[in-house]
């Protein structure tokens, strides 16, 4: 988050500056040398493991290698890294001097993520720490005292993590990362005894080693990447270890963690000197030209620890130029590159700025986040299809692929919070692209995709298999048979989520900026005071978003500054600021409220007007302009929808863009809140779940009356599980037709009296039809709720209001999943007699037991009409296995 006034000026001040850098990068890009795509040297042979079909526009193809000199090294001993360094960077040193003024972000130890309101943000990291603390020290580094030869303690983990993967050890580093921080967050004793554990195993391994080599693996991996030969990504493996051992360091004060670091620093720099020395500075550039994680982001953080040349020389050496040099060009070709490769390398680049002042870099890094973000983003705000970017604006082609937005390309675009005009970006990718990617309240179950498309889930994102790495990484992983590198990033991420709401700028009076609405407490030492935010809980028919930040003193308070941010998704106009009930002038839309005082007991409140509001796709191709998302403030909104009316189950997804499933009809609607209302919280009493079972025992099968995804007819599925898409099949809300007013009693909770209409959870709007067996389109039928005809307490039948003495009824025979309910009608005698074998499974087949709904509406609910169906919206991060549709195709003729 750079200072205000920075953002503003000096841009006069640093054009010879740029101007001489980018001179300078163009003899770098000489023609002399050979050329190459700038892409994972792995997948060349085979046209790319990742590939997925997609048309390109063009290859991204760097202009050449740089061409640095010496091109050839000379005499070993002549070669330090002094000269080295001088090399690289053509004798100049770095260009620009010391980094402008940075705000610092509040440490993690002063920042405490609050339970008010039980928001997601503090459920989030609760659920992380559960599973933080259920990880096995000894499991997790089972593959290092392998590898240096010292006894094993119990099993190891599986999936990327087993003996035989060649990512292993990578998810360790994750851990010590994400311990490190949640450590900090939250200081809880158990889990810094199970990280310093963790610790304490790598140091035991490294001397048992003694080179300074520390990996879940052999030397021959990286003997193999050098030879350029296939070797799977092994400085990013090293990366994450080095990391989340600075990390313990840094936020956790153990000292083990800096010293393996250096070690392992003067491990591989030698090895990186040696193939120099061998080969050439070029053979260098193209051996990195794979996967190396933010290898030059950890060797830059070390240099500003260490401020040894070695380790400023490192970090440039993985500054990778086929691709920052195009990008100092402003060349916005990154289409076709693998995206997580080089995000790291980017926030790399921002780091090289941070530590040495070198402005390029800072250019490069502020170019790609504006490339990225004006032509290669979803709705959510994150990136990448197949792992890859694509032609830039042709988005609708990505979402007709389910393997969208890879969460490791998420967790390292949220590193860039360092200029103000991403504060709305970070807020809207960490809310939809992040905080829905735990299953719910389940530790250690997460996926690696998020779909965009129509009719997609997040279980089945990523299927079928997609050429991706081994362990295909589809649906929802396992907490212990799974650690892809999106489980890595994903307990990072949920670790750290109070290290951007807060930041501090120094100064006679200092100041405080307040980025994120999350709630949390912050104690500011700097200037004495205590400051507390808490947002009021939202729902879909509010007209202004809430908050109150609440600023105390500690005793020794002194002036300061508080700066505000005013969301760029509001307006001004409508908005309200007060300090202790006293009106403050607001700015616009997008800037930051600005106060001075001597602060107290003083309350700060703020309500921004919030609306809905749709955004096209990024796809500029004029077909495609009705292509929308609908968002309300920054929260993304999904429709519960299967992608296709011939799928069978819900383990069957989109095929295409079905119209039907995903059209709005906006034709008579002069805003989208024509055609998109609120559902209101209170609709949650009208929901209810009928169940039967198969048979009179309780040990027989639980079955639901369901709504069938394939042709919207009544059926009998068995009990789903919680979360699951079935929960929503299986919801109905029960009302009375035309009035509207709940058909379940407040008294006594029962569904009962006459024309009661059954609206299927997920289409808002459509009541369940007369040709039960058929499904839609048709007359909504409406029923008499009366007490179950099985005579037990708890049950309730469904007579048709106009066929008196018929009823819904499950099917007598062949009681299986899937079955048709049925309309049945009871035989005179037999009504009269009642005794009869036929009429006693009659009855039993008409009596639902009347249960708690298996869904409920989400705060932020609301119903859009479609052409051919109605669809519920719901937040995207709040959805578990629920098939859903985030584009709409919008007609408005």
């Amino acid at each position: 988050m750079a200072r205000r006034r920075s953002l503003a000026g000096g841009a006069a001040a640093a054009v010879v500056v740029l101007a001489a850098a980018a001179a300078a990068f163009l003899s770098l890009l000489d023609g002399a040398a050979a050329l190459h795509l700038c892409t994972d040297r792995l997948f060349n042979g085979t046209q790319g493991r990742h590939s997925d079909g997609l048309p390109h526009l063009n290859q991204a193809e760097e202009a050449t290698w740089m061409g640095l000199l010496p091109r050839r090294a000379g005499p070993r001993d002549e070669l330090d890294w002094l000269a080295l360094y001088r090399s690289i960077t053509r004798g100049g040193g770095d260009v620009g001097g010391e980094p402008a003024g940075f705000l610092s972000p509040a440490s993690l130890h002063d920042v405490r993520v609050d339970p008010y309101g039980a928001n997601m943000y503090w459920q989030g990291q609760q659920t992380n720490l559960e599973y933080l603390l259920y990880l096995d020290p000894d499991r997790l580094t089972w593959t290092f005292r392998q590898q240096a030869k010292l006894p094993t303690v119990g099993e190891p983990y599986g999936g990327w993590e087993a003996p035989d993967g060649q990512l292993r050890g990578h998810f360790t580093g994750h851990y010590l990362s994400a311990a490190a921080h949640m450590w900090a967050s939250t200081h809880n004793d158990a889990l810094r005894e199970k990280m310093t554990k963790v610790v304490d195993i790598l140091y035991s391994c490294q001397k048992k080693m003694n080179t300074g080599y520390l990996s879940a693996y052999p030397e021959s991996m990286f003997d193999a990447y050098d030879e350029l030969a296939e070797a799977w990504s092994p400085y990013y493996t090293i990366h994450k270890i080095m990391q989340g051992l600075l990390d313990q360091y840094t936020l956790a004060g153990n000292p083990k963690g800096l010293e393996i670091v250096v070690w392992m620093t003067d491990y591989f720099s030698t090895r990186v000197k040696k193939l120099i020395q061998e080969y050439s500075i070029q053979r260098h550039w193209e051996a990195i030209n794979e996967e190396t994680g933010g290898f030059n982001d950890v060797m830059y953080q070390l240099y500003a620890i260490t401020k040894n040349q070695k380790h400023l020389t490192m970090a440039h050496l993985f500054d990778k130029p086929c691709f920052l040099g195009p990008l100092g060009l402003h060349d916005d070709d990154i289409s076709g590159l693998h995206v997580n490769t080089h995000v790291p390398v980017i926030v790399g680049a921002q780091k090289r700025y941070e530590v040495v002042g070198d402005q390029l870099y800072k250019e490069i890094a502020t170019f790609f986040f504006d490339v990225v973000n004006s032509s290669h983003t979803f709705a959510t705000g994150g990136t990448s299809t197949m792992e890859h970017w694509h032609d830039p604006k042709r988005l609708v082609d990505e979402i007709k692929i389910s393997s969208n937005e890879e969460t490791c390309a998420t967790y390292n675009l949220l590193k860039w919070t360092k200029e103000g005009k991403y504060a709305d970006h970070y807020e809207r990718l960490l809310i939809n692209g992040i905080m829905g990617n735990q299953r719910g309240k389940e530790p250690g179950v997460m996926i690696y995709f998020l779909p965009m498309g129509p009719g997609r889930s997040k279980s089945i994102s990523g299927m079928p298999t997609s050429g991706l790495p081994p362990k295909n990484p589809g649906g929802w992983g396992n907490a212990n048979a799974t650690f892809w590198c999106c489980y890595g990033t994903g307990i990072e991420s949920f670790s750290k989520l109070g290290d951007s709401i807060y930041f501090l700028e120094e100064g006679e009076i200092p100041g405080l900026y307040i980025i994120q609405y999350i709630p949390s407490t912050f104690d500011w030492k700097a200037a004495g005071l205590t400051v507390k935010q808490q947002a009021k809980p939202l729902s879909s028919t509010d007209s202004h978003f809430e908050v109150s930040i609440f600023i105390s003193s500690k005793g020794d308070a002194r002036p300061a500054n508080v700066n505000v941010r005013i969301p760029s998704w509001t307006s001004v106009d409508g908005a309200i600021a007060t300090l202790n009930g006293q009106k403050l002038n607001l700015t616009s839309a997008g800037d930051f409220l600005s106060v001075t005082k001597l602060w107290g007991d003083d309350t700060l409140s703020l309500k921004f007007p919030i609306t809905l509001r749709t955004e096209p796709i990024k796809d500029d191709r004029p077909e495609y302009s009705s292509i929308q998302a609908v968002l309300f403030g920054p929260h993304l909104l999904a429709g519960l929808t299967h992608g296709n009316q011939t799928v069978k189950t819900s383990n069957d997804s989109n095929s295409g863009l079905t119209p039907g499933v995903w059209e709005v009809n906006a034709t008579h609607a002069a805003a989208v809140a024509g055609w998109v209302t609120p559902v209101s919280q209170s609709l949650n009493s009208q929901l209810v779940t009928l169940t039967q079972r198969d048979g009179d025992a309780q040990a027989a099968a639980a079955f639901v009356l369901s709504v069938s995804i394939a042709d919207g007819a009544l059926t009998m599925q068995e009990s789903p599980v919680a979360g699951s898409d079935a929960c929503v099949h299986a919801t109905f809300r029960a009302y009375h037709s035309p009035s509207g007013a709940s058909a379940i009693d407040a008294a006594t909770g029962r569904l009962q009296g006459r024309d009661v209409a059954l609206e299927p959870f997920d289409r808002p709007g459509m009541a369940v039809t007369d040709a039960l067996s058929v499904g839609w389109p048709g007359p909504a039928t409406r029923f008499n709720a009366v007490a179950g005809l099985d005579g037990l307490p708890g049950t309730v039948s469904l007579e048709l209001a106009t066929r008196p003495g018929c009823f819904v009824a499950a099917p007598t025979t062949a009681y299986l999943a899937g079955a048709k309910a049925q309309v049945s009608c009871r035989k005179p005698t037999a009504a009269a007699a009642g005794e009869d074998d036929d009429d006693t499974a009659f009855r039993r087949a008409a009596s639902f037991t009347q249960a708690a709904p298996l869904r409920l509406y989400h705060p932020l609910s609301f119903s859009a009409t479609g052409t051919d169906r109605n669809f519920l919206l719901e937040p995207l991060q709040s959805l578990q296995d629920e098939f859903y549709t985030v584009y709409f195709n919008v007609l408005t003729k």
